[in-house]
């Protein structure tokens, strides 16, 4: 209300623009209405066509503390922009780098490092940390007796090495003597709540250790020089239309494959080829009933979600997750409802993640019948987590829209259908011309060469084709002269060759020079993308000698690996290299970013 009663008092503002601004501020932290406050100031001072100033030198800190971020998605750079941000708003000098722009041997220069890191794969740092990953864990950095550093961990425990590369970074930091300004935090994918507590903590350790004065401490100025951003982000989604949901895959085919189309106009939300679509989506009605009855918890029961008050059945709709089965939930429910199966499953980490891979929230309560009350399942439970997916448009084609392709999962559990959550909720339960809760995730890992005349080498089985259709229509746009060779795969050439027309078209053009499939159920034989890679390996490793880049995506548990194993052969058999030599030769190929890679 005081919002509203500043805003309105002798205010420029209309009453229907106060209403506004007082419904977006509600949704704002005090981290992003401060950047909210200096972004509009900015865009009053270029309106009026005056510079646009930095903040004022008021109080000058004794130091400055060093933000590094390892992101494969973009979660990571997202959580170390916001630690960046409430720094900033708390008078520390803060600076921010990605890990692969920062020399490790900088370190010894600093007094205080905080670090944000995903971890890729099994185990293995992101792609823009390897090297950095590489000459930390071989010692390169020598001593750091003067550091104060703190680590911040993403990752997902349903994988076997969780958040490996945020413990790999501390444990090589603390070899090197560098002293912990705050414990590590080991976040899974619900992370936000644990970052921010961790952040604020660090901020208010750092402000101590580096004595600043925060007293008249301008709030940071945005630059413009680059437009106007969108204000729409994973916690501020657009709300955007459904405009397009059909099927690509044939009527026989064993995949339901959908190629969707949503509109974002209004948004003024930007991505660039290799970036990812966010969806929020709301669980199956059905699901949630189900699980109640199950459970036998009154749907109209009452629970708290973010200070607001809701039914248990409203919270489980659009709060929290159903449909994927992770080792949290298996430990409470074993000790809430002493069933002996989960209990031993709690002890095997294996066999609980080959587990919970084939077994929703209703499959695992069904192990033991057990009432529960709705905090007891709601303390249960993760938050619902967005989905994303690998944009398979370029804005330079399609505008104001982003088109996806989305693998729609279903599967059977002992004769009763199952569908992931994201998917179905794409495919199923949103009608063309309804709404879905949007955002972009950029992803600077996976871009198309800066010079448009180098080669580029695509790999995408599956919906894993979904970038390169928009690297085509990028490429395209831009009359880009460098050569493009694509390998794809699927089971059957009559029923699974997404965007068959599209790609035929960019053959014809000339566009597309080279293209190799790998249908792998049309012969005797499996045929995958990687068979194909080893028979062309000669002309692969010329066009590697050429420059190209070489892009991946799709499925990280086999495909990627297969893939990474064809590669380093073909470059030992063609480059006449051992096979250490052909390692080291890929190892430099990540390095400068000419192996890039989106997989899960």
């Amino acid at each position: 209300m005081l919002l509203k009663e500043l805003a309105a008092a002798a205010s420029p503002l209309n009453e229907q623009q106060v209403h506004k601004l007082t419904q977006v501020a509600a949704e704002l932290s005090a981290t992003q209405l401060a950047w909210v406050s200096g972004y509009f100031y900015g865009i009053s001072q270029q309106a009026q066509g005056l510079p646009v100033a930095t903040p004022a030198a008021a109080a000058q800190p004794a130091g400055k503390v060093t933000i590094l971020y390892a992101s494969q998605t973009g979660n990571a750079k997202g959580v170390a922009e916001a630690l960046k941000a409430q720094a900033d708003a708390a008078g520390v000098a803060a600076e921010l780098f990605n890990v692969a722009d920062y020399k490790v041997k900088q370190l010894k220069k600093e007094t205080h490092v905080l670090i944000v890191t995903s971890t890729n794969g099994e185990g293995e740092p992101p792609d823009d940390a390897i090297e950095f990953h590489k000459q930390l864990k071989g010692g390169k950095v020598g001593k750091l007796e003067g550091l104060h550093y703190g680590v911040l961990a993403l990752g997902d425990s349903s994988y076997e090495f969780f958040c490996q590369t945020g413990k790999d970074f501390d444990d090589y930091l603390a070899k090197a003597g560098a002293t912990r300004l705050l414990e590590r935090i080991d976040c899974d994918v619900d992370y936000e709540g644990a970052a921010e507590g961790w952040n604020k903590s660090a901020v208010g350790l750092l402000k101590d250790a580096l004595q600043v004065e925060a007293a008249n401490h301008a709030a940071p100025v945005v630059s413009l020089t680059h437009g106007a951003a969108s204000l729409y982000s994973k916690k501020h989604p657009f709300a955007a239309e459904l405009v397009t949901n059909q099927k690509i895959t044939g009527r026989d085919s064993d995949k339901d494959i959908r190629h969707i189309e949503i509109s974002l106009e209004g948004s003024d939300l930007r991505y660039r080829p290799g970036d990812a679509l966010g969806v929020w989506f709301s669980n199956d009605e059905a699901l949630v009933d189900a699980l109640l009855a199950q459970l036998g918890v009154a749907a109209d029961a009452k629970v708290k979600v973010d200070d607001e008050l809701l039914s248990i059945r409203e919270a489980l709709l659009h709060h929290y997750e159903l449909t994927q089965g992770y080792a949290g939930f298996v430990q409470a429910y074993a000790e809430l409802s002493g069933a002996k199966k989960l209990q031993k499953l709690a002890q095997d980490k294996a066999a609980l993640r080959e587990y919970c891979a084939s077994h929703q929230i209703l499959d695992i309560v069904r192990e033991k019948k057990t009432k529960l009350t709705a905090e007891q399942l709601q303390g249960a439970l993760r938050r619902l987590t967005p989905r994303l997916y690998s944009i398979a448009s370029a804005q330079a084609e399609v505008e104001e829209e982003v088109h996806l392709t989305v693998g729609v999962v279903r599967y059977d559990n002992k004769g009763e259908p199952r569908a992931g959550g994201a998917s179905s909720f794409l495919a199923d339960r949103l009608a063309e011309g309804g709404q879905v809760r949007v955002f972009v995730e950029h992803n600077d890992n996976f871009r198309l060469p800066a010079d448009d005349s180098t080669p580029v080498i695509m790999v995408g089985p599956g919906t894993g084709i979904a970038p390169f259709r928009a690297f085509m229509q990028e490429r395209e746009a831009r009359d880009a002269e460098g050569k493009n060779w694509l390998f794809f795969g699927n089971p059957h050439f009559t029923q699974d060759f997404l965007y068959q027309l599209e790609w035929q078209r960019y053959v014809k053009s000339g566009l597309l020079n080279r293209i190799s499939l790998a249908f792998s159920r049309d012969q005797a034989d499996k045929v995958y993308v990687q068979h194909k890679l080893r028979q062309q390996g000669a002309e692969v490793y010329a066009w590697l000698e050429q420059g190209a880049h070489f892009y991946v995506c799709g499925d990280a548990n086999k495909m990627a690996k297969d893939v990474h194993e064809a590669l380093i052969e073909l470059v030992a058999e063609h480059g006449n290299k051992s096979r250490e030599q052909a390692e080291e030769y890929v190892d430099a190929l990540r390095s400068a970013k000419r192996y890039q890679r989106d997989v899960y």
